[in-house]
């Protein structure tokens, strides 16, 4: 993080980093520069380093300011899409023989890459429990190069303390990355916890509104930083200037969306708690939550994201998805509006038949902004 934002609340980070006046006009909001390529001021002569907008772009480069700020560290990265950003840090950091540690619950696009793309080259993995210390050790071999976390995990907002892995990481001499989609910059800093490496899909939290597709790495170690630049510019999956104008905006509003998410995700999940029909309700922010102190530990707040199962099965659980009329039956999450999925026919298809399957009857929601009362009325009907 620059000196100028250090000492800066985070609401005050979130508006300003990267956001400097446009010093032709004054504009108090970046330019989206649509554009290719740069006029050079003779052979090699670069304005303020820009020569083509694979290698950078100057919305890009005041996105990527933001985000290293708002998530503590010296670098950030932005990427076409977050499954772009894990394929750039797999590419940088490993090679044919090496080894990864991936959670027993994770985002079923992450392990469709590890299990189908990245493992054609060579590269091992194994899975643990990542809430579980001694598991994560456990797993470990004089191969592993990175232990991959997730927290809260997605769908079944499992918790892991970043801390006590990060200490196991450094013993082992590997790299801890941290997918920080679920909680966002905003609850959760593991970069101040001892990860490596934070991952963001920008699609969910930071961009907000369901309007954008995104990724994002942000590093504190410079070296790092430099090694994922090189990367990001050979492979070229950067994110487009729109897209980046787009997730600045949603990301000056990211603090108040969060605390609201938050809010109402609390709200929903009291009333979930207390229905005949459903079996089990997963939320940190429960004190019944077997990662619920270490939540309370490392987050500013529990979130936005509840999963639940429901008696009667798989297909109980698709008729509460299609029954639902406010939340909107579709993949993806983070948005204003709430959603409603059935992870293991959507979102985590890939995972099935793997240590990473989710249950059957596992409904997921991301809980928006709307008036809570109203989205616990949606969830009673949908019930039943």
């Amino acid at each position: 993080m620059s000196d100028s934002h250090s000492t800066q609340n985070f609401e005050t980070v979130a508006i300003h980093a990267g956001n400097t006046a446009d010093p032709l006009t004054g504009a108090v909001v970046p330019p989206i520069y649509q554009v290719s390529t740069y006029k050079q001021d003779g052979v090699g002569g670069l304005r303020g380093g820009y020569e083509y907008s694979r290698s950078a772009n100057p919305t890009r480069t005041a996105l990527e300011e933001n985000l290293a700020a708002l998530e503590g560290g010296r670098r950030g990265l932005a990427f076409a899409s977050g499954l772009a950003a894990e394929d750039c840090l797999l590419r940088t950091l490993l090679g044919p023989g090496d080894h990864v540690v991936i959670p027993n619950d994770a985002y079923g696009g992450t392990f469709r890459l590890f299990a189908k793309v990245v493992s054609r080259w060579g590269v091992e993995w194994s899975v643990a429990d990542t809430s579980d210390p001694d598991a994560v050790r456990a797993a470990l071999t004089d191969r592993t190069k990175a232990i991959w976390v997730e927290t809260p995990s997605n769908p079944l907002l499992g918790i892991t303390d970043i801390a006590a892995v990060a200490q196991i990481a450094r013993e082992a001499g590997v790299r801890l990355v941290v997918d920080n989609t679920f909680a966002s910059p905003y609850l959760q800093q593991p970069l101040a916890l001892g990860a490596d490496v934070v991952v963001h899909s920008m699609t969910k939290y930071m961009g907000g509104h369901s309007d954008v597709v995104g990724g994002a790495l942000v590093v504190d170690d410079a070296e790092l930083g430099e090694e994922l630049a090189y990367h990001q510019n050979a492979m070229g999956a950067v994110a487009g200037p729109f897209d980046a104008w787009l997730v600045l905006r949603g990301i000056k509003t990211l603090a108040v969306r969060m605390d609201r998410h938050s809010e109402n995700a609390a709200k929903v999940t009291e009333m979930l708690t207390r229905h005949a029909r459903v079996t089990h309700v997963l939320y940190p922010g429960l004190a019944d939550h077997p990662g619920h102190e270490i939540a309370a530990k490392q987050m500013r707040a529990f979130g936005g994201m509840v999963s639940f199962r429901v008696e009667g099965g798989e297909e109980a659980a698709v008729e509460v998805c299609n029954r639902a009329g406010l939340f909107t039956l579709g993949e993806s999450l983070g948005g204003v509006e709430s959603l409603i999925e059935h992870p293991g026919r959507m979102t985590h298809a890939s995972v099935a038949g793997s240590a990473l399957e989710v249950p059957a009857d596992l409904v997921r929601l991301s809980v928006g902004i709307e008036s809570a009362d109203d989205l616990v009325a949606d969830l009673q009907q949908a019930l039943g």
